[in-house]
């Protein structure tokens, strides 16, 4: 393929420059192909969905046709509306999955139409984002990463479309595609800032970039105050994510052990879960007592730590409240007291948690990706009547295959981070950042922000496992090798 280019491509739609070659064409066909064939052996091997206590969750949420859920309440309604076309677990998962290489034929096809990169660039990403079985396992989940991740794909997408070649029509897509996405998982909650900076960096009108971020931003404004509405409304509790307060206990809990000796008080309605956190870690045995935040959300898990103990005296009083409110009512109290902890100790919070965590973010555990089913044969009751398999029993080739298969992936995106990061330091330091052509340059600055954000935001308020950071891996793994083309160019021309 050719250089990239110093401005937008001028050769028409994106559509136009696909059925136009007969070497485009034959690369789709090839891909879709290839995902088809790849779709049904995995499927002899796999025949049934893959499921952990998420999907349950997710399953109850859709079943009963709630307005808020544990998790965000996105997927469950996908869930219910799915069902009313097929039953089938085939099916969904069939979606899930063709619908992320739909996602991956735009990104691909967008970075080669706008950037123009050499042959060995294309080919790499190519075979990465369509012969990559990551992505296989990861649509087989009761899980909304393969949406999360398809419709993120999509929303990238826009933005280097809004950048390149602007249009009154993105304004809208780009607001739907925003909204979707926070209502499939809350990490979507930076997203504004980089859609701000793709924005900002366009060619939209003053009023259309004001449109263009305000749209997105209402949107996501009136979720969040229906969800609050919602949770009020279960729980008596006005507040937007009911995980959240369990997180960010959580996230404290890990230096408690450091800390437990010291004498502190409480705010009043943290005293009952006080008790419970001294007297877990005054009897807990010493090989659960200091625990890393590799291990992601132990304190949320770990049914004998205290915050699943001060739910369980929660549902002890309130007999007839379910899961979600359970987890809805005490959350407040986590947050309070998870707030609490954090400000008292910030150094202890520094050292146990954030810099153990940033660390965590380089080589981010496989987690559920690591064995299929959670190594269980059978799924819970709501699964199979719900897919209507007729029994719980269910089968794959190997619980274990998945982990061997995958195992390279948290490795490869610690390494892309890495050579990014090094690639981009090379970029600014040798002064060919300033001789870089506008666009590329531009697309490149994006990606950083996301990067940046998506890091932050990881360390600081989500669970680290590697499913979450795909997409970084993606983003991480194209511009890394569109940098590198970038300087290697550059080289032999100087």
């Amino acid at each position: 393929m050719d250089n990239y280019s110093s401005r937008p491509n001028r050769e028409g739609s994106l559509w136009r420059y696909i059925i136009n070659s007969k070497k485009n064409k034959i690369y789709v066909l090839t891909a879709l192909t290839a995902a088809i064939l790849q779709f049904i052996i995995f499927k002899f091997l796999y025949p049934y969905a893959d499921f952990f206590s998420d999907s349950y969750s997710y399953i109850y949420a859709a079943y009963t046709g709630a307005d808020t859920n544990i998790w965000p309440i996105g997927y469950s309604k996908f869930l219910c509306y799915f069902h009313m076309l097929s039953s089938s677990d085939t099916v969904l998962v069939s979606f899930q999955y063709f619908f992320l290489i739909l996602s991956c034929l735009s990104f691909f096809y967008t970075i080669v139409y706008l950037y123009r990169p050499g042959p060995t660039v294309s080919t790499t990403l190519y075979i990465f984002l369509f012969f990559n079985p990551l992505f296989l396992y990861l649509s087989n989940y009761v899980s909304s990463d393969a949406l999360f991740l398809g419709v993120s794909l999509f929303w990238l997408v826009q933005l280097l479309w809004i950048i390149h070649h602007p249009a009154p029509h993105q304004v809208w897509i780009h607001g739907l595609l925003l909204i979707v996405a926070f209502t499939l998982r809350y990490n979507a909650m930076y997203y504004p800032l980089v859609s701000l900076g793709a924005f900002m960096l366009s060619m939209h009108t003053r009023a259309a970039k004001i449109a263009g971020v305000a749209f997105g931003v209402i949107l996501i404004v009136t979720f969040i105050l229906y969800s609050r509405q919602k949770n009020y409304q279960l729980t008596g509790v006005r507040q937007f994510s009911i995980f959240s307060g369990w997180q960010l206990a959580n996230n404290a809990l890990y230096m408690y052990p450091h800390v437990a000796a010291e004498e502190r008080e409480v705010p009043p309605i943290c005293r009952d879960l006080d008790v419970l956190t001294r007297t877990y870690f005054k009897e807990v045995d010493s090989s659960l007592k200091f625990q890393s935040p590799a291990e992601g959300a132990f304190y949320i898990r770990h049914p004998e730590a205290p915050l699943k103990q001060y739910l369980i005296q929660y549902l002890k009083k309130d007999t007839l409240a379910n899961d979600v409110k359970g987890w809805g009512v005490v959350a407040p109290t986590f947050a309070t007291y998870g707030t609490f902890l954090i400000k008292h100790y910030p150094a202890a919070f520094s050292r146990y948690y954030l810099l153990p965590n940033m660390v965590n973010y380089l080589i981010p555990p496989l987690e559920k990706l690591e064995i299929y089913n959670v190594g269980m044969d059978e799924v819970y009751p709501p699964a199979a009547v719900w897919f209507g398999y007729g029994d719980i029993k269910i089968w794959s080739v190997s619980k274990y295959l998945q982990g061997i298969l995958l195992f390279i992936f948290p490795i490869l995106f610690t390494m892309s981070n890495i050579f990014y990061a090094g690639c981009f330091i090379l970029l600014v330091y040798s002064g060919k950042l300033k001789t870089m052509s506008h666009f590329p340059l531009i697309a490149i600055l994006l990606n950083t922000i996301f990067l940046v954000l998506n890091f932050l935001f990881s360390v600081l308020a989500s669970p680290i496992v590697f499913r979450y950071q795909v997409l970084p891996l993606i983003l991480c793994f194209t511009f890394s090798l569109i940098i590198l083309e970038q300087l290697l160019q550059k080289k032999q021309l100087s």
